[in-house]
This record gives structure tokens, C-alpha cells and sequence, in this order.
């Protein structure tokens, strides 16, 4: 470590070694006595004559140096020509031909898998054909499900691979994909917790202020992780990373969801985050399996019937609590429509149509389900819809006996549906944990 002391602001006769060095313009008068004290000249904008010479100078060596390495470049270009196509590609950003081929499709199964496994399944197949994809995570390889069985660590001495172990560091994870982004040449994706999105913000801002292509993947997306408990479940996370422009959130229901999300982030130019499930969810079949592609319009009709009385929205675990209360529901002889709305960033760049399409303006009985604070939901359900999720900490306990406790439950969104028609009951109080369980009982 290198360690700089300063005086900021040093010359400035009054403001020298002062917090108005850094936050107020010195003035014309202080600005003249610094000089004076510095022994430069009082001209309004001066460069000395010898740095003038050297920055002229380099612009001369650049010029020389471009033209070294672009006669190199053609020489490899045609002893190579095949890898010379490939950097080229990799330069420009653009995805080799039949990228996504080998995504896997994924069979129906009501016991289903973790859309976090699913993920890794998915970036086997990516890694195999997009070269310049980039790996890693924040000292949670396992967990994330970010390391392909091909991948190669990049290591102190070695820089052939393709996977970094950042170590606890979600930050600086953030920030060196941030800065890989701006050199160009690769496409950087890195795993944490959800919960961990906080440390790492700040990057995560800039990445969005910037418009770089990287992804940030999710997981342990809610109290389905289980019990960890509330310091380890994402509570407002999901809220707070919505909250920042330009930045797209997807929070898959299956498998097919994960890999239409994975297919939509690498075609994205711009920063993406994927919250994924550390519980299984069924895998989705027939028509809603079809269905699933529409992911990349953001939100869709997923399940339905002619003239729906209700909608009922759910994101990732959730949407499978919707299905379940539409069951229900029509049990009552109520008609209902299950909308999945993966992502409300690319839902919100439909055209208007489509998004009337899938919520018409005319259904106000909405019902959202979600395992995470109500934040933002209002502009799907309106001011009169129902939201079904969390209004406070997790808890540690087996995830169902959770999601019963906390009231995210098909009963509870079908008991807010009918109240809405005026057909329910009073809502019913939380019920207790059984066995609850220490905090923070370990990662998996």
C-alpha cells in the first residue's frame, strides 16, 4: 500500500488544509496569492512549456505505436485468420453465430429445481460458446452456482482462465467487472447473496450510470433460503435495486424463465441482475412452459380464461403461490388471469398496447404476490389492488413454515381476491413458527 499525505488546497493562503478547499471555488484573489505562492504566472489558463512538449510528443509516439501494431495486426490476421475473426468479434461485443444452441431445455417437473442451479446449467452451455464471458464470485462459488466444470480460475501466475474468486469482497467484485466493461474484450458476470447487493451498490450504480454490460447474479433472492434467517434474507432489496435507473432486474419463476433471462441479458447493452431461488420450484409444462419465452417482453399472460374477474401478479417463487390461489379461485367460480412479471424494467419498455394486453386498465381486482417489500408495486395494481408479501424481517425456520408464518400463502391470496369482490373474509392474523431456529445457521 502506498500512502500519500497532502495538504488540499495547498498554496491557498487561507484555504490550504480546509474542508473550502474541496467545496468552494477559491475566488479570484485567493486563486492569486496560490500562484504568487506557488511561483507560477498569473496568466487565466498556463502549461508550462516542457509539458507541453512532452503530452506533443506523445501524441507523435501514439501515432508511431498505432501504426506498429495495426501492421503486426495484419500480419497475424492472415497467418490466423480464424482467431483473428474471433477477437474481432469479441472486440465489437457481438455473440458468435448459434450463442445460445446449447441452452437447455428444460422438462416439465413438479418437484422441479432452484432457478440458482438452474443458472448453472445454462452458463455450462454459455461458457462453451461466448468466449468472452467472464466469471466469478464474492467467496460463494457453490452456492452461487457461477463455475462451470470447464472453467479454469484465473490465478497470480496464470491469466489463461476464465473464473475469479474475488474472496468476501462484493464491492470490488463489482467494481473490477465495472472496470473490465469499460476495457472492452469481455463480458464480466459475478454471484453474491441478494442480501450482499448492498456492499456492492455503489458499483452497481455506476454500472447503470454507465451503461455497462455486466450481470450480477443473485442469489439466496428471499426467505425461501431459509434458515439463515433475517440478516441472510433479502427483505428491500429487491425495492432498492428497481429504484435504479437503468439498471434491469429479473427475478425468474423456473428453469424456463432463468434460461429466457439468460438469453435476454447477453443480447442486453446495459447492466442486468438476476435474483435467483435457493428452494426448488416446480419446472413449468404445456402452454405456460411456452409461455415462459415471453419473458423478454418482462411480464406475461401465463395463465388465463375468457373475461378474467382478477389478476393475480407474482415474480420468481411466488408466481407458483399465483397459479396455485387461481386454482382456488376457480373453485369459487371466480375467472382468473396469472400474470408473471419477471422483470417490471423490460415490462416497462413495452409499448403501451402490450402492456394493456396483459393488465387491461379496465381489471382493477389485482392482486400482487411477492416475498419482499410492497415498494413499487402500486403501478402495477393501482391504488386499489391487494399486495400479499412481507411487511417486516425474515425469520429463521424451514422456508415453508416461513412463508405460512409471514402469510405469503395461495389461501391468503385468494382470501385478498375475494375480499376485493366482496365475496371474502377479514384477513387472518400470522400463525406461529414452529421450531424456529437459530440465526445465521450457515450457508448453502
Amino acid at each position: 500500500m502506498i500512502a500519500c499525505r497532502t495538504i488540499i488546497g495547498k498554496g491557498m493562503p487561507n484555504r490550504g488544509g480546509t474542508a473550502k478547499a474541496h467545496g468552494e471555488p477559491p475566488g479570484d484573489e485567493e486563486r492569486r496569492l496560490a500562484k504568487e505562492a506557488l511561483g507560477l504566472p498569473q496568466e487565466e489558463f498556463f502549461v508550462p512549456q516542457d509539458v507541453l512538449q512532452v503530452m506533443r510528443g506523445a501524441v507523435e509516439r501514439g501515432a508511431e505505436r498505432q501504426q506498429e501494431w495495426t501492421r503486426l495486426w495484419e500480419q497475424y490476421r492472415e497467418a490466423e485468420p480464424k482467431l483473428a475473426e474471433q477477437w474481432e468479434l469479441v472486440w465489437a461485443g457481438r455473440l458468435p453465430a448459434d450463442w445460445d444452441a446449447g441452452i437447455p431445455e428444460f422438462e416439465a417437473d413438479p418437484k422441479g429445481m432452484a432457478t440458482r442451479s438452474a443458472s448453472g446449467k445454462v452458463l455450462e452451455a454459455l461458457i462453451e460458446s461466448v468466449p468472452f464471458l467472464v466469471g466469478g464470485s464474492a467467496d460463494l462459488t457453490p452456492s452461487n452456482n457461477t463455475r462451470t466444470k470447464q472453467m479454469q480460475d484465473i490465478e497470480a501466475e496464470e491469466f489463461g482462465g476464465r473464473y475469479v474468486r474475488y474472496g468476501v469482497r462484493e464491492h470490488g467484485m463489482a467494481a473490477a467487472m465495472n472496470g473490465m466493461a469499460l476495457h472492452g474484450g469481455v463480458l464480466p458476470y459475478g454471484g453474491t447473496f441478494l442480501v450482499f447487493s448492498d456492499y456492492m451498490r455503489p458499483a452497481v450504480r455506476l454500472a447503470a450510470v454507465m451503461g455497462l454490460r455486466v450481470v450480477f447474479v443473485w442469489t439466496h433472492d428471499s426467505i425461501g433460503l431459509g434458515e439463515d434467517g433475517p440478516t441472510h434474507q433479502p427483505v428491500e432489496h429487491l425495492a432498492a435495486l428497481r429504484a435504479i435507473p437503468g439498471l434491469v432486474v429479473i427475478r425468474p419463476a423456473d428453469a424456463t424463465e432463468v434460461a429466457a433471462a439468460w438469453r435476454f441479458t447477453m443480447q442486453h447493452d446495459g447492466p442486468v441482475g438476476l435474483a435467483l431461488s435457493r428452494q426448488n420450484l416446480p419446472v413449468f409444462e404445456g402452454a405456460q412452459r411456452d409461455a415462459a419465452a415471453q419473458l423478454a417482453r418482462g411480464g406475461y399472460i401465463l395463465d388465463d380464461e375468457a373475461n378474467p374477474e382478477v389478476i393475480v401478479i407474482g415474480t420468481g417463487s411466488e408466481v407458483h403461490i399465483a397459479l396455485e390461489a387461481a386454482a382456488s379461485l376457480r373453485q369459487e367460480n371466480v375467472r382468473v388471469r396469472v400474470v408473471s412479471l419477471p422483470s417490471w424494467e423490460i415490462f416497462a419498455m413495452q409499448e403501451q398496447a402490450y402492456r394493456d394486453e396483459v393488465l387491461p386498465p379496465g381489471i382493477r381486482t389485482r392482486v400482487a404476490v411477492e416475498a419482499a417489500v410492497s415498494l413499487g408495486w402500486e403501478r402495477w395494481i393501482g391504488a386499489e389492488g391487494t399486495f400479499v408479501g412481507m411487511h417486516g424481517f425474515g425469520a429463521s425456520a424451514p422456508y415453508k413454515e416461513i412463508y405460512k408464518h409471514k402469510g405469503i400463502t395461495a389461501e391468503r391470496v385468494a382470501e385478498a381476491a375475494l375480499r376485493m369482490l366482496g365475496r371474502g373474509d377479514t384477513e387472518a392474523e400470522d400463525a406461529p413458527i414452529p421450531g424456529n431456529q437459530p440465526v445465521g445457521a450457515g450457508h448453502s
